[in-house]
């Protein structure tokens, strides 16, 4: 299986569109210690000419420019994609907004849980993706799904559904709930192991995770990959940059440093291939010369950039 990854960084991107934050004009600044990156999206291919996204990018018309594979073949029709299906892993703007760039009339397949779904089918916006076009599927917690194409050929890829913790998408958190997870429900975020057939060998794409419970521990130890959220790297590092009041627990993203952090939690499991994705602007492991940079690359670690490739 072929996995590249489109897009790196968590909601806003890398340099965020408005962000003044040190990072971000350092990006700004085209300092050779910062890269930008696009907004989180994951492709995969066994075959390099039918693809599958993870999550739908608001960014998904740039990482299609820069992505030949994801790119009409040069001669095809008039009309054509090798984007065959959508997996989406929860209902965050920056894992659904790009469905709206999907829409002119090109058939795929989009999978997502029965909640994710519910979101859709709720917000009428999304109706430009013609129901007879794209049909939606959905994906069973617990099971394994072979993901096909629109017209039921499969692309050689399957996923198996898993919830992780998390937290309900922002523009749908309940303030009267604050105390139950403003609202969250089984099947807002999950996590996902990706093979193909025929292949012992996984993958696990995890963008959002509020922590590491022994479940998923368990789960992960069958890794020959994982690709894990690494939004922050301090819990309060919104906090202490001076450019937001939230946690990363409050946010649904278990932070990289401390105890309680994925580095501490993960670093026994023996994952050869451990890769951060969905990084938010304030995390310094965005600056190739920071000391966090180093801590995690020494780990074992690598950081996800536009264009990663993972093969196996």
């Amino acid at each position: 299986m072929r996995l590249k990854i489109i897009g790196s960084a968590a909601g806003g991107g890398f340099p965020q569109w408005n962000c003044n934050y040190r990072l971000s004009r350092g990006a700004w600044n085209g300092g050779t210690n910062f890269r930008p990156r696009t907004q989180s999206s994951l492709a995969a291919s066994v075959n390099n000419v039918d693809w599958v996204l993870f999550n739908a990018s608001p960014d998904i018309r740039q990482q299609i420019a820069a992505t030949p594979e994801l790119q009409p073949p040069e001669n095809g029709p008039f009309r054509a994609t090798p984007i065959r299906a959508v997996v989406l892993t929860n209902a965050d703007v920056d894992h659904i907004a790009g469905l709206l760039s999907l829409r002119e009339r090109e058939p795929f397949a989009l999978y997502a849980t029965g909640r994710v779904l519910e979101v859709l089918e709720g917000n009428s916006i999304f109706n430009v993706l013609d129901r007879s076009i794209v049909d939606r599927r959905e994906l069973k917690i617990g099971a394994q799904t072979d993901i096909l194409d629109a017209t039921g050929k499969s692309t050689g890829i399957a996923v198996d559904t898993f919830t992780v913790p998390g937290k309900v998408a922002l523009f749908l958190e309940d303030q009267t709930k604050a105390a139950e997870g403003f609202g969250t429900q089984d099947g807002d975020t999950i996590g996902l192991r990706l093979s193909s057939k025929g292949d012992v060998r996984s993958a696990f794409y995890i963008p959002g995770c509020a922590r590491i419970d022994t479940a998923l521990k368990s789960k992960l130890e069958r890794a020959d990959c994982l690709l894990f959220d690494g939004t922050l790297y301090t819990d309060d590092e919104m906090i202490t940059a001076g450019i937001g009041t939230k946690t990363g627990a409050r946010m649904g993203h278990i932070s990289i440093s401390g105890e309680d952090g994925s580095l501490a939690a993960l670093m026994d499991l023996g994952i050869s291939n451990r890769i951060y994705v969905h990084i938010n602007n304030t995390n310094p492991i965005l600056d190739a010369a920071s000391a966090e940079h180093a801590v995690v690359v020494a780990a074992g670690w690598k950081i996800a950039f536009d264009g990663m490739e993972v093969r196996f």
